[in-house]
């Protein structure tokens, strides 16, 4: 081939995806799913899964400037840190509580009404932040305490998903409480991708809370914790059943999941299901399959379940 034949570009592909046709069809159906959500003329703007992960980040460097915030801080510079950092984050964050309250509200855009409300979440959000401090400091102790393998509370708090999974779930926990349930969910989800650690903002923890290892630990949307509780990896705090109405529609907002009482131990892979209660100083064995409620100080091994089971099926 010659020089000169380099120099010419190859002739236009024939088109082969047919995209015009492709982005007519996806038109139409994102015309009738509007329609059947009668959001046809302004159908409204989801909160951003991007923005909500900076803000987190943000946030968490506000909770602890001198290890989660920037490098080059004096003791001089920490305060005028945190304030500008929590004023640009507290503003963001209002913009998503914004879109929210507008997806969920049937009124205009940034009416009057939605304006004060989101305002009104955000002020009582900020103010929850020094409570949320505090619990985060008894969650990192509890971990240092808990694991020989950590050699100061600051490597807990950089490297353990366990605490990283529960900060998360703390600041969504108070801003599903105030009435952004969204929000609080993609915050979750956020967290799950980042840790394997899924926690239902609607859960109720108590403080001195610690996840060691972490991954593929679920705790479902009413579980509730008490004071001083471990878990280990893998373990699941779920629904056992899910009733359904006349319908055939599953029924929601039923108390569904488990209660865990103060200084409980659940090891890896337990699977505690359904509105039971496992008493205040447990501890539940690895691999353990549990749907009744225990007493408190109760010790319950794989080994004592198999031979529950083994001993139900004999009197049946």
């Amino acid at each position: 081939m010659s020089e000169q034949d380099k120099k010419i570009p190859p002739p236009p592909k024939k088109e082969i995806f047919k995209i015009d046709t492709i982005v007519s069809d996806l038109r139409s159906l994102r015309v009738a799913s509007l329609e059947n959500r009668q959001r046809l003329e302004r159908p409204p703007k989801l909160p951003s899964r991007t923005i909500l992960a900076t803000i987190i980040d943000r946030l968490a460097a506000v909770l602890f400037p001198n290890r989660l915030g920037y490098l080059k801080l004096t003791d001089e510079d920490i305060d005028q840190y945190v304030k500008q950092t929590l004023e640009e984050t507290l503003q963001d964050l209002l913009t998503q509580i914004l879109r929210e309250l507008d997806y969920t509200a049937e009124h205009e855009t940034c009416s009057s009404i939605t304006t004060e409300k989101a305002n009104t979440i955000v002020h009582a959000f900020a103010s929850k932040l020094p409570n949320i401090r505090n619990l985060l400091d008894k969650d990192i102790c509890a971990a240092y305490e808990g694991d020989p393998a950590a050699q100061n509370a600051d490597e807990v708090l950089v490297c353990y998903p366990g605490v990283a999974a529960i900060m998360y779930y703390r600041l969504a926990h108070e801003l599903h409480s105030l009435g952004t349930p969204l929000i609080a969910r993609m915050i979750s989800e956020i967290a799950h991708s980042t840790t394997g650690i899924e926690i239902h903002p609607g859960a109720k923890i108590g403080p001195s809370f610690f996840i060691d290892h972490g991954t593929g630990v679920v705790i479902g949307e009413t579980t509730v914790i008490g004071r001083n509780v471990r878990l280990y990896q893998a373990v699941t705090l779920g629904a056992k059943r899910f009733p359904v109405d006349e319908n055939g529609a599953l029924v929601k907002n039923i108390l569904r999941h488990p209660i865990v009482e103060d200084d409980v131990v659940i090891y890896a892979n337990a699977t505690i299901l359904g509105r039971i209660t496992i008493g205040k100083g447990s501890t539940i064995g690895g691999n353990v399959w549990l749907t009744y409620s225990v007493p408190h100080d109760s010790n319950i091994s794989q080994a004592q379940m198999q031979n529950k089971s083994f001993d139900d099926d004999m009197e049946t």
